[in-house]
């Protein structure tokens, strides 16, 4: 149809006409618009339409799309009260979008001149398919929440199931599992220049047996032109085009013919790409560069104007390699803290004190979603930190997560941060709103989310590591590091660590195996000065103030020590001075052993006299001392929990509150303790407590029960108690500060040896020290009793450095299944992403560059005269002939029938490390008392000769010479009478004295010589050649008529073309009768004897190109370290690795291709106790014969740590079951054994099994009260309940398991076990949650 024309720019418009729909075409008048697109005709709806505006749009859409409606048939006002039999929402059918699939099968392509064995039997080629995963197929879809990863189930969202996959770690993307972006031969034309020749197309698509026969396409001439930039196409003539047009077929032609693959063009094709992507990303990191240029110019204009003042570096100002050397950035800029409120101006949280630098600084990174690393001492202020990041999840609408060591600092957060934030608490046993916005939880459950795919990690903004410092603990650092390696890209990391001197070095590591910058910040300055005192005699000496070490007060102190002792034994402070000095000193360590091999009463009862008069009164002097001195609150860190204890019960009589502290105490015990019934309340260890509470006193260690822990925890944190003692957990697990922190001694027993305390423990305890805000100084005494420590001790643990960031990293089962269980994370990475190997991974590049280098050097080729080079052979023997000869000669020398040949006059061979050759010698002296080596004289012809440099007559010790010229003697024509040679030798007997200063060196006969000690290990060999020599000549009368004649013996022993005669035969002359050496002896022989066949031998450039096969050889060689180091296998842990696959394949958890089996999947779910144990445990079928409470009795060994306690008094059914679970477990200690893993199968056993808790478990599960179970151990009740409520835990695994294996009857059972134990005082809600 033709256009409408307008004449003369006439307006009209079309509408339809009446009711029946004619258009109609109606003039209007000229109006000249502004927007041409208004001069397009109007469409007029006909009258019986009503004129659609906006606002009727938007409610016809809203009526229609929107507002949610019931059926109007199904919903009429007849069938009003009709019941419906089934669920609306599971009938109803919601077109729902196709999941992705994970992998699909895509064509490989191969070259024409490879399909020779592939043509069909039509004559075309077919390809071969294979099975490739969506994500690697998806460019750019490398993302944490990439499309092929498809959400679990509403109940894994939280804790994630052993069904979903890990989201991908940051810094995963240039790794081996992604080299393959698309499937070969799709990202070039060689498929596309096939067809276009006339080629058979592929018409068989991947997975199926036929397909549509198109036949044979037509050839389609082409070629393709390739320039060199877009601008010259415009500019360049004819002419020049074609010079550079490139014919395709011609090439492809080519590499037919020559049959070279097309795998070198297309790794140069990448190349290329390659290159220009990082031009690309060079541009983009200019332009980005250039954006936060303009972005801190308002800084600039924020900041006051000052020409000497610098804005803030930013990481992405930086340059590219730069950014790759350093990926922490430590330099902070004073703009930020002098601006801080311009440049942050809507903070999201606003606190009520004025915030210190480095807090503003980490404020200032966190707006700007940058990962930071804080190191500050205790109670400097690192929480405000974790707060902010809290904050900016709320106003962002993501999450946060903030891990802790362990389980109390998760309680006491969460009591914290409940009144400020939207909180939740996830533990082993506990889950309280885990929908919030701000979760707190533990390591090891951040761990268990990551490995499991919960889909909650997409929601997740921040993570926080509180206590970092805790990655040197060998049992449970590596769970740092895997959490680190195994965090997605989208999520920020946050570290608040305690000062550590490699602060920078590890957060490089976390930002190059993380791809992104860490900003790390912090101070050295704490909020309250410390002072270090000691306490001897009842005086407090000042050794330490602002961390300056005072030596006089120390010396003061020392001569306390002295006069004390010096006066009388019994004198001082009464009868305790003296018995506490002797005995305290003497017998410290013993009691200390004693303490930890025995428990409860049996320590009383060795110790009980001592700890009254010796060690009751110590700390009642020293109480009184600090009271005196307003000193209190006081920590006192015992290292031992019965040290604790006994210190408490001796102080008897010590009242420390006043009436109402009294009666604040008591009802907040009696609050506390009213949620357990009664038989639970009138335990002796809450009775006890309360009683030393009411008087001010308090205990705090692991052995007491939760709810009492808490109880002491929380009136410490009010001031109510005055003297706490403690041992070191409570420096770690809680932020109550005191006034001050007493040490009662600075050794500890870490679970293997006493030893001293480290700098940063005593660190972290003395941090506790200062009230912030309440005191301007913080006290910390260190108690002395029988000595005083010495200087070097003490400025090593007070302002020692602290305790350097080291990797506890190590293999473990569940880790390996886990990484196997999906294909694109690799072992080997989480391997090289570890600390350990973080230094040899940052070297990589170079090693990488060098190999580089070392492959593109030009090799160097051996011409041979006689035309096949056999050169290659011949070195490669002689190469196993040195090796056989050094091993023949060493063990020739070391042989005692050797010995009787190393007589003076016997010829040498000395091995020789500068010079290129072996030196030729003979032996002077053999060892005596004096000289306890060998006397050898050595042809040096390596050494200048003395008519260049001349050496002096020093070394004569003023003999009387036969020459006036030297040491050198002129050749016999220039000689004169008197210096003629003697010929005769002294026969005098010598004295055995050895007139020269050794070394001893000359040159006659146009050699050098020396004479030195030798040790027989520096003998090359022994020859079968004998001189007769004048020791006395040489060694006493030093004549030089009889060096010359010893030196030209030696020199008339190579007249006959050998370089040295002929060594000793060790069968024929040594007898040597050593199976392998005479073994080793044959093949040198026979080597010797192909060398002497070779074409090579005997050749006049033999010895050039026997150096030329070494320099080429040595070059290989390097090549082929480098390559072994860049690779997989020079990992430290790789070793390792290899025998714990190969120990999974033994048991049935993965298969040959390393695909986990439901075994693995079973191992999988233990994350209590060890993997294997636990598995076989249940894949033999070890509890169905067992009732729920003797399950869950034989369980409890999985999770009880202590190791030395009282013989558990078993049933008949639980001994069997025990020792069946341990020969289970000494079978895979020997099994590990046999695959090389460093272990000892008995140990491996008794680490993991203790069964110790088993009658109690047992008990408890049948009902039995609490009180009467602790009687049945010398447990102490806090390790009862505590394993207990990892039993739970472990149940619940169990119960998965079972599920897994389709086993439903051990399923219930489990389920039954966990109710029977989840009852009273230890399973008592914590008061940090629901309050008291």
């Amino acid at each position: 149809m033709d256009p409408i024309g307008a004449w003369q720019e006439l307006g009209f418009r079309v509408g339809f006409t009446g009711h029946s729909g004619h258009l109609r075409v109606e003039p209007l008048s000229t109006v000249e618009r502004s927007n041409p697109l208004s001069s397009l005709p109007d469409f007029i709806l006909p009258p019986a339409f009503p004129e659609e505006t906006p606002e009727s749009i938007k409610k016809y859409i809203e009526e229609t799309y929107l507002s949610p409606g019931l059926d109007p048939d199904e919903f009429s006002p007849e069938k009003v009260g009709r019941q419906w039999e089934f669920d609306w929402f599971d009938r109803a059918e919601v077109p729902l979008e196709p999941s992705l699939p994970r992998t699909v099968v895509v064509p490989v392509w191969e070259p024409p001149f490879r399909r020779q064995n592939d043509v069909s039997e039509q004559g075309k080629w077919e390809p071969k398919s294979e099975e490739v995963d969506v994500s690697e197929l998806m460019v750019g879809d490398e993302d944490s929440g990439s499309l092929p990863r498809t959400s679990g189930s509403a109940k894994d969202f939280v804790r994630g199931s052993i069904n979903s996959r890990p989201f991908r770690p940051a810094g995963l993307d240039n790794s081996q599992t992604l080299n393959r972006i698309l499937p070969e031969g799709a990202s070039n034309g060689e498929w596309v220049h096939e067809i276009l020749n006339g080629g058979p197309p592929q018409t068989i698509p991947p997975g199926f047996k036929q397909g549509l026969d198109l036949g044979a396409f037509k050839p389609y001439p082409c070629s393709w032109n390739v320039y060199k930039d877009a601008s010259s196409l415009r500019s360049s003539s004819v002419e020049k085009l074609s010079e550079l047009s490139l014919q395709f077929d011609d090439l492809f032609k080519k590499a037919w013919e020559d049959g070279v693959t097309r795998e070198q063009e297309k790794d140069g094709h990448l190349s290329e790409v390659e290159s220009v992507t990082l031009d690309a990303e060079v541009d983009k990191a200019k332009v980005s560069s250039s954006m936060h240029e303009d972005e801190f110019s308002l800084d600039e204009v924020l900041s006051t104007k000052s020409e000497g003042s610098k804005p803030l570096i930013d990481a992405s100002s930086d340059g590219g390699q730069q950014q790759k050397e350093a990926w922490a950035r430590c330099r902070g800029s004073k703009e930020i803290i002098d601006h801080f409120h311009e440049l942050v101006p809507d903070m999201a949280l606003q606190f009520p004190f004025e915030l210190d630098a480095f807090q503003k600084e980490a404020i200032y990174y966190l707006e700007k979603g940058e990962s930071v690393f804080v190191a500050a001492h205790t109670s400097a202020g690192k929480t405000v930190v974790a707060e902010y990041a809290f904050a900016l999840a709320s106003k962002h609408c993501t999450r946060a997560v903030y891990t802790a060591p362990i389980k109390t600092i998760s309680n006491q957060k969460y009591r914290d941060f409940c009144g400020k934030f939207d909180v939740g608490l996830l533990t082993g046993d506990v889950t309280l709103r885990p929908e919030a916005s701000c979760l707190i939880m533990t390591t090891e459950i951040l761990r268990s989310m990551l490995y499991r795919g919960a889909d909650i990690i997409r929601d997740i903004e921040w993570v926080i590591f509180d206590e970092v410092h805790y990655v040197n603990d060998a049992e449970r650092g590596v769970v740092w590091e895997e959490v680190i390696i195994m965090l997605p890209r989208h999520i920020n990391i946050i570290l608040l660590s305690a000062t550590v001197p490699n602060t920078v070095e590890f957060a490089d590591w976390i930002g190059r195996t993380k791809q992104k910058e860490i900003r790390v910040t912090g101070t050295t300055k704490r909020p309250v000065p410390l002072e270090h005192c000691l306490f001897y005699s009842g005086e407090l000496y000042k050794i330490c103030e602002s961390e300056t070490f005072l030596p006089q007060a120390l010396k003061a102190a020392k001569d306390a020590f002295k006069k004390k002792h010096l006066t009388a034994v019994g004198g001082g402070s009464g009868r305790y001075s003296g018995t506490s000095a002797g005995h305290d000193g003497t017998q410290s360590q013993k009691r200390e052993s004693a303490a930890r091999l025995k428990h409860g009463s049996s320590f009383s009862k060795t110790s009980r006299g001592y700890q009254n008069n010796g060690n009751g009164q110590n700390n009642w002097e020293l109480i009184k001392k600090l009271s005196k001195n307003s000193l209190l609150p006081v920590v006192i860190f015992c290292f031992s929990k019965n040290r604790c204890d006994k210190s408490a019960d001796n102080m008897t009589g010590t009242d420390l509150t006043s009436s109402s502290e009294k009666s604040e105490i008591r009802v907040f015990c009696d609050k506390a303790f009213s949620r357990l019934k009664g038989s639970d309340r009138n335990l002796p260890q809450v009775v006890r407590v309360q009683n030393l509470l009411r008087r001010g006193i308090g205990v705090h260690h692991a052995g007491l029960l939760p709810i009492v822990k808490e109880v002491v925890e929380m009136l410490f944190c009010r001031g109510v108690i005055k003297v706490l003692f403690s041992t070191e957990t409570f420096a770690m697990g809680v932020n109550a500060p005191a006034r001050t922190v007493v040490f009662d001694t600075l050794r500890k027993f870490d679970g293997k040896e006493f030893r001293q305390l480290l700098p940063g423990e005593y660190t972290q305890m003395a941090g506790r020290a200062g009230r912030r805000g309440l005191d301007k100084i913080g006290t910390v005494v260190l108690m002395c009793r029988d000595e005083i420590p010495g200087d070097r001790d003490l400025k090593h643990v007070i302002v020692g450095s602290a305790t350097r960031l080291e990797s506890q990293f190590r293999l473990t089962y569940i880790m390996i299944l886990h990484l196997l269980r999906v294909e694109e994370l690799k072992v080997e990475d989480m391997l090289k992403r570890s600390f350990a190997e973080f230094h040899a991974q940052k070297k990589l590049p170079e090693m990488q560059e060098l190999l580089k280098r070392k492959l593109n050097q030009p090799t160097k080729d051996i011409e041979c005269i006689k035309g096949t080079p056999t050169i290659e052979e011949y070195y490669e023997a002689y190469s196993e002939a040195e090796k056989y000869n050094s091993e023949i000669s060493d063990a020739i020398l070391q042989s005692p029938s050797a010995q009787q040949f190393l007589a003076p006059g016997r010829v040498i061979v000395l091995k020789s490390e500068s010079a290129n050759d072996h030196l030729l010698g003979v032996i002077v002296k053999a060892p005596s008392a004096n000289y306890k080596q060998y006397i050898v004289l050595v042809l040096r012809p390596d050494l200048p000769s003395p008519v260049e440099n001349a050496p002096s007559r020093g070394n004569m010790q003023d003999k009387p010479s036969d020459f006036n010229q030297g040491y050198f003697v002129l050749p016999k024509s220039k000689r004169g009478f008197g210096d003629e040679y003697l010929t005769s030798v002294s026969a005098r007997r010598g004295t055995g004295a050895v007139n020269i200063t050794l070394p001893h060196r000359g040159f006659v006969s146009g050699i050098s010589y020396e004479v030195r000690e030798v040790d027989s290990k520096e003998f090359q060999c022994i020859c079968n050649t004998k001189m007769k020599i004048s020791q006395v000549g040489l060694l006493e009368d030093v004549s030089n008529a009889v060096y010359s004649k010893t030196v030209q013996m030696l020199l008339d022993l190579k007249s006959d073309g050998n370089k040295y005669p002929r060594p000793l035969d060790p069968v024929k002359d040594l007898k040597l009768k050593d199976v392998k050496l005479v073994e080793t002896y044959h093949k040198w022989t026979k080597l010797l004897e192909k060398m002497t066949l070779n074409q090579c031998h005997g050749c006049i450039k033999l010895e050039e190109h026997i150096k030329l096969a070494k320099e080429i050889q040595k070059h290989k060689q390097e090549v082929i370290d480098l390559q072994f180091k860049i690779s997989d296998e020079a990992l430290q842990q790789m070793p390792e690795f290899q025998g714990r696959i190969d120990v999974l394949k033994e048991i049935g958890c993965i298969d040959d291709d390393f695909v986990v089996q439901m075994k693995g999947r079973v191992a999988c779910e233990m994350n209590s106790g060890e993997e294997l144990i636990c598995t076989e445990c249940l894949f033999e079928n070890q509890l169905d014969q067992l009732e729920p409470e003797e399950a869950v009795a034989i369980m409890s060994a999985f999770v009880f740590q202590q190791k030395n306690t009282s013989e558990p008094s078993l049933t008949t059914k639980l001994s069997e079951a025990k020792h069946k679970l341990y020969n289970t477990a000494v079978r895979l200690g020997q099994l590990q054994v046999q695959k090389g893993l460093p272990i000892d199968p008995e140990e491996y056993a008794q680490e993991n099994l203790k069964f110790g808790l088993v009658e109690v478990v047992y008990e408890w599960a049948k009902g039995t009260p609490f009180a009467d179970i602790c009687e049945l151990t010398d447990v102490p009740e806090g390790l009862i309940v505590r394993t207990i409520v990892r039993l739970d835990e472990t149940c619940r695994e169990f119960k998965n398991a079972a599920a897994i294996m389709g086993n439903s009857a051990l399923c219930k059972k489990m389920e039954v076990a966990s109710n029977a134990i989840k009852r009273d005082i230890v399973f008592a809600a914590s008061l940090y949650i629901t309050g008291v």
